[in-house]
């Protein structure tokens, strides 16, 4: 049964650690600058770290169906997201930890059977071990590498908030073990590499791993070297990078045996007239997603390009003796165009367009087309902003929708 003081009792809960490490006499405990984290703790014996964080976003939305005039105005308001983040090492610099806990209602949502019909709190709980030169291991819940706008931290994207392409096509995060290794193929040419094998089932899942695994494997080429304090995975060129530089990302995720419509995300698909519990049974198909995508940033100037694609080994569910269930894979893709400029240090215009094509065969679906306009201000940088767009959404060329939206974003 979710409980309404849950989230409370975390925040005491964070508070009594914090005070029990300072009657522990760490040896440092101090206030970094704003953006940085609330509050620092090392060690006396150095054998630990910890930093932690908060932020939250306010979101205004108001939308309007454009068929006729704009009519069926809707309006709302809410807590978009709400986190606490700790990060630091354990016992040794080359075992990193970070923890991500979502506060919000639209953070802990998702509760099922599943998930223990709980509240989803934690977003990562993740383990990063070096264990020899650029050999890092990662063990825990994180975000898959999948599309880079979802890798992307929520708290420093360009727009109020991602695109179609990542709500349609992302893998999200999930349950399992990464490797990740660099090199470099001349003095300025870097390439990264990521291989993930996950459960499959999506972030929280607490009764047994359904289907088969998930493998995803991603390569980054960097020919200018890499970006000025991770910009590659930052909206905007807030550095206002003064070389040209530019990440070109190759992913393919295989999810053997999914049983959710959209890889590890998506609706459960279930056959023979069963439905959510113990009893339930699913329907079962390979599917496959390949993403590509940009990152190019010079002196204030951004562009980030994204292409999705999803497919299955046999899209339509089908009961056990052989009857269509009515579910089916979303099956299709997904393209992301985006820019911005900096009119100041602290001023940036940004544009975006995204398609959405499904393959209308199988999912009956038309085509989505999306354009937007933004502005935002960063009063200190990603850490505190005040952004705005307008959207206009044609789905299936027959149905327009406006948006507007206004979000204040601020990162402890």
């Amino acid at each position: 049964m979710k409980s309404p003081i849950l989230p409370k009792v975390v925040l005491c809960a964070c508070l009594c650690i914090y005070l029990s490490f300072l009657n522990l006499n760490a040896q440092e405990t101090n206030a970094p600058k704003f953006g940085k984290g609330l509050f620092n703790l090392v060690g006396k014996d150095s054998t630990f770290t910890m930093k932690v964080g908060l932020r939250f976003q306010t979101l205004a939305t108001s939308q309007w169906d454009a068929d006729n005039g704009l009519s069926n105005q809707s309006t709302s308001m809410l807590i978009r997201r709400s986190r606490l983040k700790f990060d630091g090492f354990a016992f040794s610099p080359k075992l990193k930890y970070k923890v991500e806990l979502g506060l919000s209602n639209r953070d802990q949502s998702g509760g099922s059977y599943y998930t223990h019909d709980s509240p989803r709190y934690i977003l990562d709980a993740v383990l990063k071990w070096n264990f020899s030169g650029n050999f890092v291991l990662w063990f825990g819940q994180t975000k898959l590498p999948g599309n880079r706008e979802r890798v992307i931290s929520s708290a420093n994207l360009q727009q109020v908030n991602r695109s179609l392409l990542n709500s349609r096509f992302t893998i999200d995060r999930d349950m399992g073990i990464q490797l990740r290794h660099k090199f470099n193929l001349s003095e300025n040419f870097v390439v990264k590499e990521i291989f993930s094998i996950a459960q499959g089932e999506g972030r929280n899942v607490t009764r047994g791993n359904v289907g088969g695994h998930q493998y995803t494997t991603r390569v980054e080429l960097f020919p200018f070297g890499e970006f000025t304090s991770k910009g590659d995975y930052k909206g905007s060129d807030l550095k206002f990078e003064q070389k040209p530089k530019l990440s070109l990302g190759f992913a393919y995720d295989f999810n053997n045996d999914a049983v959710k419509n959209r890889s590890n995300q998506g609706s459960y698909m279930y056959i023979n007239g069963t439905s959510e519990g113990s009893s339930a049974e699913f329907y079962q198909t390979n599917i496959s997603t390949v993403f590509i995508d940009a990152m190019y940033k010079h002196k204030g100037f951004s562009f980030m390009a994204e292409y999705a694609n999803r497919d299955a080994k046999h899209p339509f569910a089908k009961n056990s003796d052989g009857s269509l269930t009515g579910d089916e894979v979303q099956v299709g893709n997904g393209l992301n165009l985006q820019t911005g400029y900096l009119l100041s240090k602290t001023v940036e215009l940004s544009g975006r367009y995204t398609n959405i094509s499904y393959d209308k065969n199988i999912t009956g679906k038309g085509a989505e087309n999306q354009y937007t306009l933004g502005l935002s201000k960063y009063i200190a940088g990603h850490s505190l902003k005040v952004q705005t767009d307008v959207s206009y959404t044609d789905i299936g060329f027959n149905t327009n929708q406006l948006l507007y939206r206004l979000q204040v974003d601020i990162h402890f």
